[in-house]
């Protein structure tokens, strides 16, 4: 196994920001809890700021366990419109009702997945946000990109550069009663700038990873210095050769980048590995409650 804890960043005055997983779906060395989801704190020099709150509350006792008051943050990102990345937001909201929470407007949809026919009645499952979330007045609806200030920005994907990955094949939009494929206009990034350093955070890259570097060279003229993000190409069975191929053809596209990339969560341990035979350590596993920088 070469998912090793990720090793700090030396802090210095050029590098002002923290970056500490508060939950993924691997045990790490801290202590925390893992579960289906995802969630990053991240300190800049103006901002304390979450990147989803993953799947419950459970999110927020990881952040104590790791001495991470939550009651200082003051900006939330909700990276997608799935549960395993909001679930967290309803306990946070009643610990924190200061912090603004920027989702796109879209993320509100019916968001569903196909469980297969072995499901039964079963088969489509519900995995959109909690409908209370949108209520909550503290939330402030983007629709595309936004710049927060000279820190934060959010970007979105206009169009894409490369079909969606396999894996979202079974992932749906409910509508008019029946059921559509997700197009995931509700997903959005985001870039942090820290002096000339840029950092580029994605909760599962539904989008897919490759389209989302293309989308961002294309609006900012060059690569990230880091990019933080699941990848998702996890299969809970074994893989067949053309989806090996899929998930060798991309790493063989990201190692071409100056970037260093730290994946998680929805990218699965086995294309993570697989990823590493060809990436090396320009490739980081970061599990839960790992800090990175």
């Amino acid at each position: 196994m070469s998912t090793a804890k990720a090793t700090p960043a030396a802090s210095t005055d050029a590098n002002k920001m923290r970056i500490v997983n508060l939950i993924e779906n691997t045990e790490g060395n801290s202590g925390c809890a893992f579960a289906h989801g995802l969630s990053f704190y991240i300190e800049t020099a103006k901002h304390k700021v979450l990147v989803d709150l993953g799947p419950s509350e459970e999110t927020l006792r990881n952040a104590a366990v790791l001495g991470i008051g939550l009651g200082a943050v003051d900006t939330v990102i909700l990276s997608h419109g799935h549960y395993d990345h909001s679930g967290g937001i309803i306990p946070f909201s009643k610990l924190n009702n200061g912090a603004v929470i920027y989702m796109q407007k879209s993320a509100v949809g019916d968001y569903y997945a196909d469980d297969g026919e072995a499901a039964g009645d079963a088969r489509f499952r519900y995995i959109g946000i909690d409908k209370e979330i949108p209520a909550l007045p503290q939330v402030k609806f983007v629709q595309g990109d936004a710049v927060i200030d000279d820190e934060l920005e959010l970007f979105t994907i206009k169009s894409r550069s490369h079909e969606l990955p396999f894996t979202n094949n079974r992932l749906l939009i409910k509508q008019n009663g029946g059921y559509i494929r997700d197009d995931f206009v509700h997903e959005q990034f985001l870039v942090i700038k820290d002096g000339e350093k840029r950092v580029l955070i994605s909760g599962c890259a539904h989008n897919g990873i490759l389209s989302i570097m293309d989308a961002y060279i294309a609006k900012y003229g060059s690569a990230p210095d880091a990019i933080i993000s699941g990848f998702h190409l996890m299969v809970k069975r074994e893989y067949t050769d053309g989806e090996l191929g899929e998930v060798r053809q991309i790493a063989n596209e990201l190692r071409k980048y100056p970037s260093r990339f730290y994946t998680c969560h929805c990218t699965g341990i086995a294309a993570y590995e697989e990823m590493k035979s060809i990436m090396g350590e320009q490739l980081q596993y970061i599990h839960s409650g790992d800090e990175i920088y």
